[in-house]
């Protein structure tokens, strides 16, 4: 396994904030396994077959890589954990402050499970897993995350406020003000929201929505 190394010390050049940056990409390639709604993904980590599958399409692992069934909800326990974190992100109504305090709790223990180590080196500072292979790998999301929390963008990787969908990805606009992943689920919404309103006053005065 190859984990990335997120540079945590001070850049000496700014990156614009509508640039998303690479550690967003692995916190999103690891988030976006799940079936996402419209955009009909499969599952990656139904099953520690399909785990292993994507390790080695991630470059992360190698056919002699072993996972196991507990690997894989392993897998599944953390991406929902830090879904229901980027559902925060985007002001998702159903992510109440419990929902929300359970996840971040178990986001720690993560921690605790898959320690990081700072490497010191000349230029600067990096975090990396201090294990590797599927632990590595988990290792590797959160030192990622942590990277994005230094650089004062982890609020800007979300996942998309439409339930089915919640499809991770990374607001790139100027004022933060994004919560889908794209128009078609903007869209959809507004309609679903628009339908609700609709019954809500057809059942306020008595009448049925046609």
């Amino acid at each position: 396994m190859r984990p990335r190394r997120p540079t945590i010390s001070p850049r000496t050049t700014e990156t614009s904030p509508l640039t998303e940056p690479p550690a967003a990409d692995v916190v999103l390639q690891f988030v976006n396994t799940h079936p996402a709604g419209p955009h009909r993904l499969p599952e990656r980590f139904g099953s520690a077959k399909d785990l292993h599958a994507w390790l080695l399409e991630q470059a992360m692992g190698s056919e002699t890589t072993h996972v196991t069934e507990a690997d894989a909800a392993s897998a599944r326990e953390l991406r929902e954990a830090l879904i229901t974190v980027l559902l925060a992100h985007s002001a998702d109504r159903d992510t109440t402050p419990e929902v929300l305090a359970e996840a971040e709790g178990y986001l720690r223990h993560a921690a605790s499970r898959y320690p990081l180590v700072t490497v010191l080196t000349a230029s600067g500072a990096s975090l990396a897993p201090a294990q590797t292979d599927i632990p590595g790998l988990f290792g590797t999301v959160l030192a990622n995350a942590t990277e994005l929390a230094q650089a004062g963008v982890w609020d800007r990787v979300r996942a998309c406020r439409h339930q089915p969908c919640h499809f991770g990805f990374f607001d790139r606009t100027r004022n933060k003000n994004s919560v889908f992943c794209g128009p078609r689920c903007g869209s959809r919404e507004s309609m679903r929201a628009y339908r609700q309103r609709k019954k809500a006053l057809a059942a306020k005065h008595g009448t049925h929505s046609k």
